[in-house]
């Protein structure tokens, strides 16, 4: 029995949402906050940790306040449990809260999650050892990335409020309660807040940034999975476009197709032969060029490529209008397109959360087989995503005018090769800044987006990933250096430094897709 994608598709989940988790451990390094709610200005007599559990803030409660002692990796730290609630709603956020014993350096950091995950009290660990305060939140729902079914309630209705928790009610209560949790331990405010995430935590970072721009000095956002109520449908046309073909495409037909676009456009955008495409917005790669190729798990046919050609080209309606980007070539399939095979025979095996996004917050039917979809239903489907979610959930609103008013920094780097969130709707939403701030010079006073060439989601790919972009954040919020650039440098899958390669230099993004290496 041969069996193939099965493996590849997991090996996209550690790459990618649970990445996006830890992956402050990989950018942590850096700083204070600039805003607080009347409760924390309140509380700035310091105290034992364990005299936090008497703290008094609105609809929370203090639920435990603890010394762990310091590890290897983690200094002394006081650990505080909290959970926050809306009346009538009977909701409950939970939240951690890590301040270092010794070595505070003044700054608050809040820490994103992956997928339908907030976040864990793990991911506190790197932040601490830096010296920030830091916090983190289940959003107000237990389970992990791929763990949607919180959206419906035991009758099968949607439950609005755990949404709304889970979108962005969550994090605003986390950072408000960090805050003056931070304040009370030490008897001052933290001078500067950060937040610090990939992927969902990317979406959570410019949420703040949209809703509540008093929240953060400084933001990281990496690979953000804005544009929610578009990209996550989107996600499923690869899986649909095969079973309306009738032709699921085993991985290594897959991989000799990515492997082709690699080779074509290698030079384009950097004129580097790296195995790396430098800007693959600028690369006109068809798929129609493998036909008749052999591989090792059969010969390449015309429908095979069309395949390919269509889930490049992104999500279309059943009269082919455009509804979202697609997969940039030379980005890997096994994401989205995941097929396993068994016995000659292959199957997809659709991305979850794409799954649950249709089944459950859509349909309301944790039973609903996504082998019954058809193009006609899709339609319908992407529309009631776009109606139903996008003023919840959606996160694409343009206007940060008060964010930049109120004086705060954002960087955002997204992979060219992210094999599970389009890179070109993070461009296209950068470009929606631009327009409503009021152009690139105005929007780069504030905001910069950086795409990495080669790099996969949050992490991991040939090409090299930005190092330590978080202390270029808060060289900007502290001593006003804009980051010109993002130093790079290959990672290998752990997130551990290469000696493979040399580092690079990545540019930001000025140009509509077309971006320097």
């Amino acid at each position: 029995m041969r069996r193939s994608g099965s493996a590849l598709l997991r090996a996209a989940v550690v790459a990618g949402l649970l990445a996006a988790v830890a992956i402050p451990a990989a950018l942590a390094t850096a700083t204070p906050s600039r805003s607080s709610n009347a409760a924390a200005r309140a509380n700035v007599a310091a105290g034992s940790c364990e005299s936090l559990t008497g703290l008094q803030l609105r609809n929370t409660t203090i639920d435990s306040a603890v010394v762990a002692p310091a590890s290897e990796t983690t200094p002394a730290s006081c650990r505080v449990r909290a959970s926050v609630t809306h009346p009538p709603a009977g909701d409950d956020v939970n939240i951690d809260i890590w301040m270092p014993v010794e070595g505070w350096n003044g700054r608050f950091q809040g820490v994103g999650g992956g997928g339908y995950a907030g976040s864990n009290p793990g991911s506190l660990a790197a932040p601490v050892a830096n010296g920030y305060a830091a916090g983190s939140t289940d959003t107000g729902h237990v389970g992990g990335a791929f763990e949607g079914d919180f959206a419906l309630d035991p009758d099968g209705g949607l439950n609005w409020q755990l949404i709304r928790d889970n979108a962005y009610l969550g994090v605003h209560e986390m950072t408000v309660v960090g805050k003056a949790v931070t304040a009370a331990f030490y008897g001052r405010q933290a001078r500067r807040s950060y937040w610090n995430g990939c992927s969902t935590g990317g979406r959570q970072g410019l949420s703040e940034a949209q809703r509540y721009p008093q929240d953060y000095d400084g933001i990281l956002s990496v690979a953000p999975a804005i544009n929610w109520s578009r990209f996550i449908p989107a996600e499923f046309w690869p899986q649909l476009v095969m079973k309306e073909t009738g032709n699921f495409l085993p991985q290594c037909k897959f991989a000799a197709f990515q492997a082709a676009a690699i080779e074509e456009c290698d030079r384009v955008g950097d004129g580097a032969t790296d195995s790396v495409i430098g800007d693959p917005g600028r690369c006109r790669f068809d798929a129609r060029s493998l036909i008749g190729q052999s591989t090792e798990c059969g010969t390449i046919t015309a429908s095979d490529a069309e395949i390919v050609n269509k889930i490049i080209a992104g999500a279309r309606s059943s009269e082919g209008d455009f509804l979202w980007y697609g997969l940039a070539p030379g980005s890997p399939f096994d994401g989205l397109a995941n097929t396993v095979t068994s016995d000659a025979v292959t199957t997809g095996a659709p991305f979850p959360i794409a799954l649950t996004h249709i089944g459950i917050w859509l349909l309301q039917d944790p039973a609903w087989d996504w082998k019954t979809a058809t193009y006609e239903q899709y339609d319908q489907l992407f529309t009631q995503s776009v109606e139903q979610y996008t003023s919840v959930i959606g996160t694409d609103n343009p206007d940060l005018r008060a964010f930049k008013r109120a004086g705060g920094k954002i960087l955002i780097w997204h992979g060219w090769a992210d094999q599970l969130i389009f890179p070109e709707g993070t461009i296209a939403y950068y470009e929606r800044v631009q327009d409503v701030v009021g152009g690139t010079r105005e929007t780069e006073e504030f905001a910069r987006l950086f795409m990495a060439p080669g790099v996969y989601h949050c992490a991991g790919g040939p090409g090299p990933q930005p190092d330590d972009p978080l202390s270029q954040v808060v060289a900007w919020v502290e001593k006003g250096r804009a980051p010109k650039t993002l130093n790079g440098v290959r990672r290998d899958a752990g997130g551990t430094s290469s000696r493979r390669g040399r580092s690079a230099c990545i540019r930001r993004s000025r140009v509509t897709r077309a971006v320097a290496a």
